[in-house]
């Protein structure tokens, strides 16, 4: 009975004295680079960082979020230099949300670093960053917003909200050139007059631009989809909202400043995009998961707006509204 009784002890003393060990380790912190176009940390990141912590994830507990800044996401310049620093701090993955200039330095920095996107206006596919949706194949995945279908959704709803408009002023910059174009086929079918309306130079003049629209007859103002825009949007909602012109814009964020807006709800692409970097530092590969496109798109219409402006919104229009500001 006292060796069956000290064998007991002994290994109950083990157990415990393991238990023990593992206790005492510390959890596993890790790492994640994060390229962000601008220094101040806007809604977006708010909802990334929301996401890493409702999947476990707190900075300054288990995780450590280097980022970089590099300011300019029209030419980029900055960037390269950006994303090799990241690679040097040998973060777990990176975090690389805008256009192909962010994606490409990225991955032009590392091909071993699992990278998650969040692809704006450009085919990954076809430029080669993944071999396809469902199995990208490499070291990138994440999310592809493509703005062009929308573009002509837009107008489609400018046209079916102010019916007798013919005259559309669209405010347009270098990296939203491939949205007027399709803008353009889209206002031929619906046989309204296209006015284009150049942005340059940021941060852009969008006080010189509504004042080109009122020069030229504008019925109301149509705005693309731009990251220079988007990091512009509480400016440009200011000057919108003195403007007498019609404004549709494809930001929520501006419908205070605005007739509607249409498109996606871009922190909330933030933040899911959370998950895929969750998968990755529980071990799944980039390579076996499938690249997200947003289903569901939200239309906001100001009726305040609508009021200050003397137009009445067709109710077939109000009942497709996700949201209405009265």
């Amino acid at each position: 009975m006292r060796v069956i009784g000290l064998a007991v002890v002994l290994a109950l003393s083990l157990a415990l004295t393991s238990l023990a060990v593992e206790a005492q380790q510390p959890e596993k912190v890790y790492r994640i680079g994060v390229l962000w176009p601008t220094a101040s940390k806007t809604s977006g990141w708010a909802a990334f960082v929301s996401g890493l912590q409702e999947l476990g994830y707190v900075e300054g507990q288990n995780l450590i979020i280097d980022d970089r800044v590099f300011e300019d996401p029209v030419r980029g310049e900055r960037l390269p230099a950006a994303a090799v620093e990241l690679v040097r701090l040998n973060p777990d993955l990176i975090f690389a949300p805008g256009t192909e200039e962010v994606l490409r330095a990225a991955h032009r920095a590392t091909t071993t670093i699992p990278i998650v996107a969040l692809a704006v206006d450009f085919d990954p596919i076809a430029r080669g960053y993944v071999a396809s949706l469902r199995q990208p194949g490499g070291n990138i995945t994440g999310l592809l917003l493509n703005q062009l279908e929308l573009a002509s959704k837009r107008l489609q709803l400018l046209k079916d909200a102010l019916p007798r408009a013919r005259r559309v002023a669209v405010f347009w910059d270098a990296v939203s050139s491939d949205q007027l174009k399709e803008t353009e086929v889209a206002g031929r079918v619906l046989g309204l007059q296209l006015q284009r309306v150049e942005l340059r130079n940021p941060p852009y003049d969008f006080g010189a631009a509504f004042k080109t629209a009122e020069r030229d007859r504008a019925e109301a103002v149509l705005i693309p989809a731009s990251p220079v825009i988007w990091g512009s949007r509480v400016r440009l909602a200011e000057v919108a909202a003195t403007s007498r012109i019609p404004v549709i814009t494809p930001f929520g964020e501006m419908a205070a400043g605005a007739l509607f807006t249409y498109g996606v709800n871009l922190p909330a692409m933030y933040h899911y995009a959370a998950t895929f970097v969750g998968k990755i530092l529980k071990g799944a590969k980039p390579a076996d998961l499938p690249v997200e496109q947003p289903t569901t798109f939200e239309l906001v219409i100001n009726l305040r707006t609508a009021k200050a402006l003397g137009l009445t919104i067709p109710p077939s229009i109000l009942l497709r509204a996700d949201q209405v500001i009265e």
